[in-house]
């Protein structure tokens, strides 16, 4: 299909078509292939006036907590309330075969088969964060079709945290109850980036939500002195990080869940906080997307290539600072004299 064909689809295909249409054009945007990136190039162009409209909400938290389960059930919440849904599901790669290895669109059976319901699993591809590379584009694509609540479920590994927080409208982390009396899990640097902490499973020890729910909530008390300036500092016009608790598997407190967000949603958005968020991550984005293009340029450029592979050798084997031999691979790619390789 062409780019203007899946735009069509995308626009204003049957459901069938519209779901038929984003698969093929989040494919499209994954390729690495040059001729796909520039048609991938052309159709976000074409999107970007239709999208906007969705809220961006991002999912994280360690292996096990919970995640896909907590997801399907917001999802099917969600769409008793008459919204559309999309969860861009972001797996680990396998290091074989390069795909996905969790499937968490095989977790989520109810949801998976709904029609005002799209799930798209993408390998992470050893993307740093445990984000797949395209998932910003994939978004404005779900965005594009109508859907009114965008998901991004990450790995919940290493600095996703980071990289979901910097696409998303709010970002919820998701916790055990009984994480141990020293709480582990509370890690300075995820807590400041947390609009929303969901204590999970709660039923399995009420008493140990209940005392983990507390014990997060002073200390986000305290973070929040020094931490996200999107958060209040007691100022009522802003939001302030808030700690539930719930059971995705027993679907209780999923609305309780929703009724917070619709609260930060309202507050933000008023304030120009959520608009200004938007903005900032845009900016970051095409940056990212520089950094990528000038390593890719910088990679495939013939007289880089032809001295990579001495200069690893040398550098290896310590014949050759690192530094002396990255300045002389970035000679060879303006074109200057190259420097002294000893």
């Amino acid at each position: 299909m062409t780019p203007q064909q899946l735009q069509e689809g995308i626009l204003h295909g049957a459901p069938a078509v519209r779901r038929r249409a984003m698969a093929k054009a989040i494919t499209l945007l994954e390729s690495t292939r040059a001729d796909h990136r520039t048609q991938g190039d052309e159709l976000l162009t074409a999107l970007l006036p239709h999208t906007g409209r969705a809220f961006r909400l991002g999912i994280s938290g360690v292996p096990g907590v919970g995640k896909s389960t907590f997801i399907e059930a917001l999802g099917l919440h969600l769409i008793a309330q008459g919204l559309k849904v999309a969860v861009l599901a972001i797996d680990p790669s396998s290091t074989v075969s390069g795909g996905s290895i969790l499937g968490d669109k095989t977790r989520m059976e109810h949801l998976s088969v709904h029609p005002d319901a799209y799930i798209r699993p993408s390998p992470s591809s050893g993307t740093l964060g445990g984000v797949a590379e395209k998932t910003r584009e994939a978004m404005l694509v779900c965005e594009a079709a109508g859907y009114d609540v965008v998901i991004i479920e990450t790995v919940g590994v290493g600095q996703s945290e980071i990289a979901v927080q910097g696409m998303t409208d709010m970002f919820c982390v998701l916790q055990l109850p009984n994480a141990g009396d020293d709480l582990q899990a509370i890690k300075k640097g995820v807590m400041e980036l947390a609009d929303l902490v969901v204590i999970n499973k709660a039923d399995i020890d009420p008493h140990a939500a209940t005392r983990a729910q507390a014990q997060i909530t002073s200390s986000l008390r305290l973070l929040s002195m020094h931490g996200n300036p999107e958060h209040a500092h007691h100022d009522e016009s802003l939001w302030t990080p808030k700690v539930i608790t719930l059971s995705a598997l027993k679907g209780e407190g999923v609305d309780g869940f929703w009724a917070a967000v619709q609260e930060f949603r309202r507050l933000q958005t008023a304030n120009g906080r959520l608009a200004a968020r938007r903005e900032r991550q845009s900016l970051a984005w095409m940056w990212e997307r520089i950094d990528a293009g000038l390593k890719q340029a910088f990679r495939q450029h013939p007289q880089v290539r032809e001295l990579l592979p001495r200069l690893q050798q040398d550098v290896a084997a310590g014949r050759v600072a690192a530094s002396t031999a990255a300045r002389n691979l970035l000679a060879a790619q303006s074109g200057q004299a190259l420097q002294a390789t000893i």
